[in-house]
């Protein structure tokens, strides 16, 4: 994994804003896509030497002043801002979270689980570890083998199990996903995030290791996913991830039909009779 996380969010932020974002003209034909280097210094009222140590990782501690300045250039919203904040922050280090320490679920949390039948949710934490689920999340991805083994993980899973790319018809994104969700997590700073790294470099090589060094930003937290089910067929699923507190270091995602042919086919492969499931705008 990449050292210079902020560096490398504050980069592929510049490369996604237009110079018409910004009220610069397009100029001549660009070799790289965004702003650049230069013209996102100016306009942030600090010097091309300065944004480069920022982004190459030699000056990680930024002023207030300058990171308004710069996320106001760079369109981000509040939780880019807020995700820039914690960079920042914890440029020089983070809290070891202990991955057995994120594997406890609490009893009001598995009470909520139980509430949201027939739906397909699942809880998972920093690790990507499943922790504990639905019914209507078992039938859906237990005959996908995403629940296979003890203590199944869905990185590992969408990474290194070739299944994967046959029950995720738009994989690459999925694959993208599941990487910022664990940069986001307490990976770099445990021994166990460091052996996740390790197991998935040999295990899913350039697919995992390619992504850990070039993504950065902030992972969904709602959007439509689409599942192709041995029983049930293709699937599109909206779902919504809920944070649970900071000390959890888990996330609750809920899966819903987001449209009516889904619904319909859900409730085929649903068999404890609580109820059909409605369609959601997505």
């Amino acid at each position: 994994m990449s050292d210079n996380e902020l560096g490398l969010f504050l980069r592929n932020r510049r490369e996604a804003v237009t110079p018409a974002e910004v009220g610069l003209p397009a100029g001549p034909r660009r070799r790289t896509p965004g702003l650049r280097r230069s013209e996102l210094a100016t306009l942030a009222g600090v010097s091309s030497e300065y944004l480069t140590r920022l982004e190459q990782g030699r000056d990680r501690h930024p002023s207030a002043a300058v990171l308004g300045a710069l996320a106001d250039i760079l369109r981000l919203t509040p939780a880019e801002r807020v995700h820039l904040h914690i960079l920042t922050k914890g440029a020089g280090g983070g809290p070891c979270t202990s991955r057995g320490s994120v594997r406890t679920v609490r009893p009001t949390v598995r009470a909520l689980l139980e509430r949201l039948e027939p739906s397909p949710a699942v809880l998972v934490n920093g690790f990507g570890d499943l922790l504990a689920w639905t019914e209507g999340y078992e039938r859906l991805a237990r005959p996908l083998g995403l629940l296979d083994g003890e203590a199944p993980n869905v990185v590992r899973y969408v990474l290194a199990d070739p299944r994967a790319r046959d029950a995720y018809p738009d994989w690459e994104r999925v694959a993208d996903a599941q990487v910022v969700a664990l940069k986001q997590g307490p990976l770099r700073h445990s021994p166990e995030g460091q052996a996740l790294i390790h197991e998935l470099t040999l295990t899913a090589g350039a697919e995992f290791t390619g992504r850990l060094e070039r993504l950065a930003g902030l992972l969904p937290g709602r959007g439509v996913q689409r599942i192709v089910h041995p029983e049930a067929g293709e699937l599109r699923l909206a779902y919504e991830m809920l944070d649970l507190p900071v000390d959890d270091a888990q996330r609750l995602v809920v899966h819903l039909p987001a449209d009516p042919a889904t619904a319909a086919a859900l409730d085929r492969i649903n068999s404890t009779g609580s109820g059909a499931l409605r369609a959601v705008p997505a």
